[in-house]
């Protein structure tokens, strides 16, 4: 099929985000309830994005096994990283983590329980007390299906909050303005082979990793770049190329 100008459809959104993992999703959620038109863009349903493959945990410094603070992860992490990460960020995710996982504790997804009724830590590699000093429990689970949980804990209370999901929709590339600016992205409905002009005032790419351009990835097939892709094209630069996830369980 050859496109004109005349058989694209347009929509107009406040926010379009491309991909509906865990972090997709998250951000359509709080843009959602904060009463933002959010489209989000998956090319497969969004429960099957490739966070269902996180078995292991969410890392939080609740303390609920043993003593443990946010500085004792922020020192796992960075020593995890090779002294490679950024540590403003890196400071961030670990103040944060606490919160994050009651946050979706609170959304009702099922982590395992103690007997008293806290969240259960499991141990993890790397997850050590005061600074190295000895192992510490920190995995925050639910079974060994986190990232199953997550995504369907995630969904519904999309759902619930009104986020428009295009479920097996193709984000092609972004739409930028005569100054550069993104305006939108263009993206195939892979069913029925239509194209669409998803104009918004941001653009929020979610699309995960590329681990597929390696000839053997635990990787899903779907992990193919493509929100790397339609940033490169776009002349948006890209950062820390170098790394690459292979999961080694999922």
């Amino acid at each position: 099929m050859s496109y004109t100008k005349q058989n694209i459809t347009t929509r107009k959104f406040d926010v379009v985000i491309v991909g509906a993992g865990g972090s997709g999703m998250r951000a359509a959620l709080e843009l959602s309830r904060a009463g933002l038109n959010v489209a989000s863009l998956s090319k497969v349903f969004p429960t099957r994005s490739h966070t269902v493959a996180a078995q292991g945990g969410v890392s939080a410094s609740l303390g609920n096994m043993s003593e443990d603070n946010w500085h004792y992860h922020f020192y796992d992490t960075i020593k995890g990283s090779d002294w490679l990460g950024d540590q403003d960020a890196i400071e961030f995710m670990c103040r944060e983590a606490p919160k994050v996982v009651y946050e979706l504790e609170h959304f009702g997804m099922p982590f395992d329980r103690n007997p008293d009724g806290t969240i259960y830590q499991r141990p993890f590699g790397g997850h050590t007390a005061n600074y190295g000093e000895k192992p510490v429990q920190r995995a925050c689970a639910a079974a060994d299906r986190t990232g199953h949980a997550m995504l369907h804990t995630l969904y519904q209370q999309n759902v619930k909050a009104k986020t428009n999901f295009f479920v097996e929709w193709m984000a092609l590339d972004l739409i930028r303005d005569a100054d550069g600016d993104v305006v939108g992205v263009t993206a195939l409905e892979l069913e029925t082979g239509e194209l669409y002009a998803l104009q918004a005032k941001a653009v929020l790419l979610a699309t995960g990793g590329a681990g597929r351009i390696f000839a053997a990835s635990t990787n899903a097939f779907i992990n193919t770049g493509d929100g790397l892709g339609m940033a490169a094209r776009a002349g948006i630069p890209l950062q820390d190329m170098e790394f690459w996830q292979f999961h080694p369980t999922g």
